[in-house]
């Protein structure tokens, strides 16, 4: 679909064509065009494949592209790591598709074709494994070779004939880490035949592996290579990230093999459009009630009953990032400009998508029905949503919608962040700060991609990062991408897949380094607790018990069974929510949202949450009691009077009630007592402390005031800590008190929201000086009387935000950064 010759030209006039919209734009950066820099095709590439990509367009790949392929055909670990639509893929598929048909003899025997290459592609979502697979489809019929290289996606969704099917003949196999896991490798026998022909494997979109996701999806990969090995294969891995910090390292770490066997490829020769950069911040509100404000402020990627503030106050002065999105979606659509919108939770995607599609009709613009796309529940026209939970097939014509332009305007989650092929893009709309610098330039570059200029919109969230960066633009600008952070050696992580790992090959001490074991304590206390078995040949898995090894943990970060949301009339599935939140978000009482409706829940155990439906207006929010003993000191650092430190933390948390709340100002009408179970979270934090008398003459705090100060000062450094560690604010939790039992003074705490640890505490630890002064700069920056949503409340506070000091939290604030070494 073009552009409407009569409309402005650029996508940013468009958006700044709009009164009032001048004012919403806080900076503007310039990124100049790139032209491209190609090499030969390699003398070893397949003459097939090349003849493939040539009728596909591509005369020469680029000079990163040849780089990589170089490395892996060598057999070296390699790490590529360019902009979004740079690509990567052509750097995998050349080596190992050669490798196949290199290692292909038509007609030969059957011990000759047991050997033959394979290649493993693992992909952290399945719509991304689909459009490669579409992609290779699309090249070896270019190449004529679909009938020599047979490829084939195999997840959880793949139905039990097609699995035979793929165990037996195909060269190239596009899963997932979780298949991997819960399938794959407990069942390795059966896939003797590609593990033992293995040659490659490609890790796609490595950067999203991060946390306690990263450490899992790390101690994976280590499995598969020591099944393989045991099978005689070794297989060189390739890794394709976007631009991140220290990408051989990041390789190493998840394969646990030394960062100089890894090579590493930074530098992107593809070429760019102009790229401008927009950072936004919403316009006043008016005193009109904002209709995505409260979606705006719901737990992002959730679709958890109420997880937002526990209320807007008076002095909030901008609108929600979600009707701002919605508007400038209109805007664009409504000028024919191609727009992808990243929206952080899913209930967000559809409210966007329903508010652009309501004022389009509104404004009486002329925007045409998609074709193609009649079978897609919701869309009439050029305007959908885009998130987890649709049917595949839906997500599939979507995605084909959106290449062929028959959308102009997709509301989605991070779900098309990661390498699912979509150009020609006018502009991008990111509505709040996705979490990583990694992340965002992943999104922004979706927007001109294959060369053509265009637009990324920030548009500032009510989160005090959000509040900091669109005031500080450098943050974004001129720092560097993040390191991915994970810790594999996590024995919360760990355990269970040594576990595993002995039901798959009896591990011995020779594995002790693979899985970075300094000895064999946490191997005998798993044999202790009978999960394993010691035998002279080594650790085996205690076969007498009744559960599967690889059903003793979830890749996803919990290691809490989900529990269902039940319609108790009809038996219905609604969804399902982490267990370890259940008690704070289903409990009895808690109003559940879902597509729009509303349910009650009448009964929570530790399986399922029972719900019936009521149209109810009201909200629910639960009241939390947390506390946390700090149980040791790893790392410290003293300066002046502060001590900072970092070490093992045991946070208790119980729900000790909720509150019923009105939307939209979210007063509170009533409260009611709960009793739920102490929940026990052992994890990993960073604290500071200092001296009563000394915070209260250096601040200028009454003894009354120092309460809320320190719980003001504590919700926004938790917000602000994603600006530092690969983490979100949904990833940490924190607490503050003015007397703390451990250290005997006012001491603040920020803690990982995993067991174990996710490796984001020691993160802020050693940026200290930098949080507290990326902190006190959000705070300083909202330009709210008394605080809000922009600055010190939290989405997530047990204690209903109270109390919270905003004037005192920049008195402490400003202590520190005093007190805090150059």
């Amino acid at each position: 679909m073009t552009q409407d010759p009569t409309q402005p030209g650029d996508a940013l006039e468009v958006l700044l064509g709009t009164p009032g919209h001048r004012e919403s734009l806080r900076h503007l950066a310039e990124l100049p065009a790139r032209e491209g820099q190609r090499a030969p095709w390699p003398a070893w590439a397949a003459p097939e494949l090349v003849a493939g990509y040539r009728s596909r367009g591509v005369s020469e790949p680029w000079v990163h592209q040849v780089e990589a392929a170089e490395h892996v055909h060598a057999g070296r670990h390699t790490a590529l790591a360019t902009g979004t639509g740079s690509g990567k893929s052509l750097a995998a598929w050349l080596p190992a598709l050669s490798a196949i048909l290199a290692g292909t003899e038509r007609g030969g025997s059957v011990a000759r074709m047991r050997r033959r290459p394979t290649v493993l592609y693992l992909s952290p979502t399945k719509a991304l494994a689909a459009d490669q697979l579409s992609a290779l489809h699309e090249l070896l019929g270019a190449g004529g070779l679909r009938s020599d290289i047979r490829a084939a996606t195999c997840d959880g969704d793949t139905a039990p004939e097609e699995r035979d099917w793929v165990r037996a003949h195909a060269d190239v196999v596009l899963t997932n880490p979780d298949f991997l896991h819960f399938s794959l490798l407990p069942g390795h026998e059966r896939w003797d035949r590609m593990l033992r022909g293995l040659r490659y494997i490609v890790i796609d979109e490595c950067h999203a592996y991060r946390g306690v996701l990263g450490a899992h999806v790390a101690l994976v990969l280590r499995r598969l290579l020591r099944v393989a090995r045991h099978l005689g294969a070794a297989p060189v891995v390739i890794a394709a990230s976007a631009t991140t910090g220290e990408p051989a390292a990041t390789l190493a770490r998840l394969i646990a093999v030394p960062v100089g066997d890894v090579a590493a490829v930074t530098r992107d020769t593809a070429p760019q459009g102009r790229r401008r950069i927009a950072l936004w911040e919403p316009a006043p509100l008016e005193g009109v009630a904002d209709p995505g404000a409260l979606e705006d402020l719901r737990h992002d990627g959730a679709d958890d009953p109420w997880a937002t503030l526990t209320g807007v106050p008076d002095d909030l002065p901008r609108r929600s990032a979600t009707t701002e999105s919605a508007e400038l979606l209109t805007d664009l659509v409504a000028a024919g400009r191609r727009t992808l919108a990243f929206v952080r939770s899913r209930v967000g995607v559809e409210t966007v998508a329903a508010l652009t599609a309501e004022s389009l009709r509104e404004r009486g613009a002329q925007v045409p029905t998609a074709p193609g796309l009649a079978g897609v529940p919701g869309v009439t026209g050029a305007v959908a949503a885009y998130r987890g939970g649709y049917l595949p097939e839906e997500r599939r014509a979507l995605e084909r919608g959106l290449r062929r332009g028959d959308l102009l305007g997709l509301a989605t989650t991070n779900a098309l962040e990661l390498g699912v092929d979509v150009s020609g893009l006018d502009a991008v709309l990111i509505s709040g700060w996705p979490g990583t610098r990694v992340s965002f330039w992943q999104q922004a570059g979706r927007a001109g991609r294959a060369g053509a200029d265009g637009v990324a919109v920030l548009i500032a969230s009510a989160n005090p990062l959000d509040t900091y960066l669109v005031h500080h633009p450098e943050a974004i600008l001129e720092e560097a991408v993040e390191a991915t952070t994970f810790d594999p050696t996590n024995t919360y992580v760990l355990g269970p897949h040594l576990c595993a790992a002995a039901a798959e090959v009896p591990l011995t001490e020779a594995d002790l380094p693979l899985f970075d074991l300094p000895d064999t304590t946490l191997l005998e206390a798993l044999t202790a607790r009978g999960l394993l078995r010691r035998r002279p040949a080594g650790w085996f898995w205690n076969h007498a018990r009744p559960e599967r090894p690889s059903r003793l943990t979830s890749l996803r970060g919990s290691t809490n069974a989900g529990v269902q949301i039940v319609e108790g009339e009809t038996g219905t599935v609604l969804g399902t929510v982490d267990g370890g939140r259940a008690d704070a978000v289903v409990h009895p009482g808690a109003v559940y949202v879902h597509q729009g409706a509303t349910f009650v829940v009448d009964q929570l155990d530790e399986h399922a949450a029972l719900v019936h439906r009521d149209a109810v207006e009201h909200r629910t929010m639960a009241t939390v009691d947390h506390h946390a003993s700090l149980l040791g000191v790893t790392h410290r650092a003293q300066w002046g009077p502060v001590t900072w430190a970092t070490g093992p933390v045991e946070v208790t948390s119980q729900v000790t009630g909720f509150d019923v709340r009105r939307p939209p100002s979210m007063e509170i009408l009533g409260s009611h007592p709960l009793e739920m179970p102490v929940r026990t979270l052992p994890t990993r934090g960073v604290w500071w402390s200092a001296p009563e008398d000394v915070l209260r003459e250096e601040t200028g705090l009454a003894p009354g005031d120092l309460p809320g100060a320190l719980h003001a000062a504590e919700h926004a450094a938790i917000g602000v800590l994603p600006l530092l560690a690969t983490c979100d604010r949904w990833d940490i939790g924190g607490l503050s008190t003015a007397l703390h039992p451990d250290t005997g003074m006012p001491t603040v705490i920020v803690h990982d929201g995993y067991p174990g640890g996710a490796g984001f505490a020691e993160r802020g630890f050693d940026a200290a000086a930098r949080w507290i002064e990326a902190t006190f700069g959000a705070i300083a920056s909202c330009r709210c009387a008394h605080g809000c949503p922009r600055c010190v409340y939290s989405p997530k506070c047990g204690n209903g935000n109270s109390p919270l000091d905003k004037a005192g939290a920049l008195a402490v604030l400003r202590f520190l950064r005093e007190v805090t070494p150059p």
